[in-house]
């Protein structure tokens, strides 16, 4: 009677060594997130390691803490309308650029990346000073008003799309759109039928990333706020200036649970593998 043995697949060390080493890039990149998580139940107004206790006392502080609910929902407000109108002219302007040749096209795009490079504390002075030129010109305030805050996070959220977006179409096949024209479709009815949707999930995408820039941005926000205007970033810095228990780490947690469900009901109808 004889008897197979199956064999034993053993790993090569140089895969061990792979699948440790993202172990721990994986650890390094989530240990701040758990540890903000943590911190937030901690018991103690004076954070200190072991804590003597826990409890949900500091959700319930930032709950009733007006500044945090007026400027969750004001940051909500300027993200989505930040996020859609970005969209929409990030996607329109990744189409002429990918598409039509014309004099300066690599110098519009360079241009529209750009805020990406720049550091955020540098743009937001600069759009600072510009507002004040521009009030000067206009005899008309923008620092300090929802109008403006909404105008300079729309800046900061087109060059997502026009990078998400070009780098979609770039991975196009234009024999498809070609093909819907030869069978009887217009050019428009070609776009919304063939070239949108194979752009899809890289303009929820583009959409979902800039609703989290707008939403956490803390350096263009600081010199454009004004009395009444004020997102949930700098009421957490405002916060800070006097306060050290764990309510900022409540909010925090809010906003990574928050953020992360976003992410992943994204994933689920639109693989965000995809383009990312």
């Amino acid at each position: 009677m004889s008897t197979s043995i199956l064999p034993v697949r053993r790993l090569r060390p140089g895969k061990w060594i792979l699948r440790v080493f993202v172990t721990l890039v994986y650890a390094l990149m989530l240990c701040p997130l758990v540890f903000v998580l943590w911190l937030s139940f901690f018991k103690d107004a004076i954070l200190y390691f072991p804590p003597s206790g826990y409890t949900l006392h500091w959700y319930l502080n930032a709950w009733e803490n007006q500044a945090f609910v007026n400027g969750f929902i004001f940051s909500m407000q300027i993200a989505v309308i930040a996020a859609l109108a970005g969209v929409v002219l990030g996607v329109t302007a990744a189409l002429g650029i990918i598409r039509y040749a014309f004099p300066g096209n690599k110098i519009i795009n360079t241009l529209l990346l750009s805020p990406l490079l720049m550091p955020g504390i540098v743009t937001g002075i600069a759009i600072y000073l510009f507002y004040l030129q521009t009030e000067n010109f206009l005899d008309r305030d923008l620092v300090g008003t929802a109008g403006g805050l909404v105008l300079a996070h729309i800046c900061l959220t087109i060059p997502w799309t026009v990078r998400l977006v070009s780098a979609s179409m770039h991975g196009l096949d234009p024999s498809m759109e070609e093909a819907a024209r030869n069978l009887g479709a217009s050019g428009r009815l070609a776009f919304w039928r063939i070239t949108l949707p194979l752009l899809r999930p890289a303009i929820v995408a583009a959409a979902l990333f800039s609703f989290i820039v707008s939403f956490e941005n803390l350096e263009l926000s600081l010199s454009l706020v004004g009395p009444g205007n004020t997102t949930l970033p700098i009421a957490i810095m405002q916060y800070l200036e006097f306060n050290l228990d764990p309510t900022i780490a409540a909010v925090s947690s809010v906003q990574i649970l928050l953020l992360g469900i976003i992410m992943l009901v994204t994933d689920r109808f639109v693989k965000l593998s995809q383009v990312v």
